[in-house]
């Protein structure tokens, strides 16, 4: 067993708080139940044309450049290379959609904010994501990851706007929630939960997460499960 999969086999059996308050066992071990079987990608969609047809329940990441959503995708998967990895801002252009058990699918969004795209392509991400934004009925959350580093930028208002114009559910995820020591990070949770205190359409609370050492990764699993369990009944 893994360093990680040791922290997520503890967290499975207690009680403790998050963030977010507490998770019960019994989620903590359907989190971890939904995520442990095989994941594969499934497809890419660089036009609201070419996006798959809806099936089972849907949960998207976005974020901005680098923030590390795809290293999130591999922590919750447990798949190291599911999720491609690039040090190059900018380089996942496409809706990539990854699919598990239990009907779950997992969409990688086109990370935003990298102000050397070309004002063409930036329009074409613009374009595909309102289109899957309107038209996805069996979208459950959008999870928009921020750099517990840095916290919430001017680049992630424009993505929290459009998410609240179409009343798309979204919550916020810290990631590399490790680089801050624990004071400074529930300062920088109060911070930006206090900032979305002004959007009617997030979740009020925040996840605090780590890909590196498995922060809060069985807790996301958890909630996951949960959305899944409410959409499908």
């Amino acid at each position: 067993m893994d360093a990680r999969d040791k922290r997520g086999h503890d967290a499975e059996n207690t009680d403790a708080p998050m963030t977010t308050g507490q998770f019960t066992r019994d989620e903590i071990e359907a989190g971890r139940q939904l995520f442990a079987g095989e994941w594969r990608f499934a497809a890419a969609a660089g036009s609201p044309a070419s996006l798959p047809p809806m099936r089972g329940v849907e949960i998207a990441l976005a974020g901005r450049s680098n923030v590390g959503k795809s290293s999130l995708l591999n922590a919750l998967t447990g798949q190291k290379s599911l999720a491609r990895i690039s040090r190059t801002p900018g380089r996942t252009q496409e809706l990539i959609f990854f699919t598990g058990g239990e009907g779950l699918t997992l969409v990688d969004m086109p990370g935003y904010g990298y102000a050397a795209a070309a004002k063409a392509k930036i329009a074409a991400w613009s374009e595909l994501i309102h289109a899957y934004l309107r038209g996805r009925a069996n979208l459950a959350r959008i999870y928009v990851l921020v750099d517990a580093r840095h916290g919430l930028k001017n680049t992630d208002a424009p993505t929290l706007d459009a998410l609240g114009q179409v009343a798309v559910s979204h919550q916020i995820v810290l990631t590399k929630s490790d680089a801050l020591k624990p004071a400074a990070l529930a300062a920088r949770i109060a911070e930006v939960e206090a900032a979305l205190a002004k959007r009617s359409a997030a979740f009020p609370t925040v996840l605090a997460t780590s890909a590196h050492d498995g922060t809060g990764i069985p807790e996301l699993r958890a909630a996951i499960a949960r959305l899944r369990a409410e959409r499908t009944g």
